[in-house]
């Protein structure tokens, strides 16, 4: 799986952003491909220098989806809006996308000692 993930950062106003983040979504929804959406409302900063508002993904299900989407007329039209609604500070980046359960980890671990 492919995400396509925004960061925004604490220097956009976020009322203004939540405002106007429908508009967004609604072109971004139809962009092709797209499997689902998630959002990470940071509360904290515990190390580092990033300091954000938000985490947004919206995975698709390879990288040539994800490529066509972002090319298409809703792909365009979401680029558009998202930078407007931080005045050009969102970072925008594209990811391999791999996830798996505690359990499954295990029992790999399992295994080994033969149980």
């Amino acid at each position: 799986m492919y995400q396509l993930i925004l960061l925004i950062p604490t220097s956009v106003d976020i009322k203004s952003f939540d405002e106007k983040w429908p508009s967004f979504l609604e072109a971004i929804e139809q962009m092709p491909g797209l499997l689902r959406e998630s959002v990470s409302r940071i509360d904290q900063l515990i190390y580092g220098q990033g300091n954000f508002h938000r985490i947004y993904t919206f995975s698709f299900p390879d990288q040539k989806s994800l490529e066509k989407a972002l090319v298409s007329a809703p792909g365009e039209k979401a680029g558009k809006l998202i930078h407007e609604l931080t005045e050009g500070k969102v970072t925008l980046m594209t990811a391999e996308f791999q996830e798996d359960s505690l359990d499954h980890i295990k029992s790999f671990s399992s295994q080994k000692n033969g149980s």
